[in-house]
């Protein structure tokens, strides 16, 4: 060996790699632990809408900070019902207040969540992805902009493989941020005027069907995701066309 010759770097194990799925899971874990779960419900607004309302009344810049910080963390952790946080943030902070808010949260921390899964965890699944998961990279980012907005809208991808996807797919950061910002718009829209009539709802002693409303927005989002296909539908038939016009000349 000559002195010029030094020994390539031993690349790092797999299991240290995957770290941020450790911290994922034990986010997760903690708050199951702490019974967090449990305070995401329509019965949590019920009984402490009083104390909630008088404190955004007395702190109100601190309350938004604070609602953005845990919606970042409900995202980047994968919480289960942040479905919850942003009907919470409707009743909170109203329709004008709580949709920048939750977009905020929301874009936060799917930001974080996509870092991580760029540095380590996305490149662990990238090396070891087969052809098809290949394939389907090139097609992805030959426009990326369609499929991270059909990710957005189309109602059977669940909220963390639209974050996490695009890291693994090559997205760059700047068309993944700017398509989770307007593509959960709809969504965010939709379930912050739900809160921001439960004070009525309450009063009224009735319970909103967060059921029955969601299934009827349903064929809404999935025509959205649809329609932010018709691009890439469009390239592919186009250059199909193409090709066999060239070869028939």
């Amino acid at each position: 060996m000559t002195p010029n010759d030094t020994p390539a770097p031993k690349p790092t194990p797999l299991a240290i790699r995957l770290w941020p799925l450790y911290v994922i899971a034990g986010g997760i874990f903690a708050a199951w632990a702490l019974g967090l779960f449990d305070y995401l419900s329509l019965e949590t607004l019920r009984t402490q809408q009083d104390a909630l309302r008088g404190f955004v009344s007395e702190h109100l810049f601190l309350a938004v900070a604070a609602y953005i910080l845990i919606y970042a963390a409900a995202t980047l952790f994968m919480v289960p019902g942040a479905l919850w946080i942003t009907i919470a943030g409707g009743f909170l902070f109203g329709l004008i207040g709580g949709t920048p808010a939750t977009i905020i949260g929301a874009t936060l921390g799917a930001s974080l969540l996509f870092f991580a899964a760029r540095t380590s965890v996305g490149t662990a699944l990238h090396e070891r992805a087969g052809p098809f998961v290949k394939k389907m990279e090139r097609g992805f980012q030959e426009d990326a902009f369609s499929y991270m907005f059909a990710l957005r809208f189309l109602p059977i991808v669940p909220f963390p493989v639209a974050n996490i996807a695009p890291a693994i797919l090559g997205a760059k950061y700047r068309d993944y941020a700017i398509t989770t910002a307007f593509g959960i718009i709809p969504g965010v829209l939709a379930y912050t005027w739900i809160g921001a009539g439960l004070g009525a709802t309450f009063a009224a002693g009735e319970d909103p069907n967060i059921a029955s409303i969601a299934k009827n927005m349903v064929p809404a989002f999935a025509a959205l995701g649809v329609v932010s296909l018709l691009p890439v539908a469009y390239k592919k038939l186009f250059a199909k066309k193409a090709a066999k016009l060239e070869g028939a000349s």
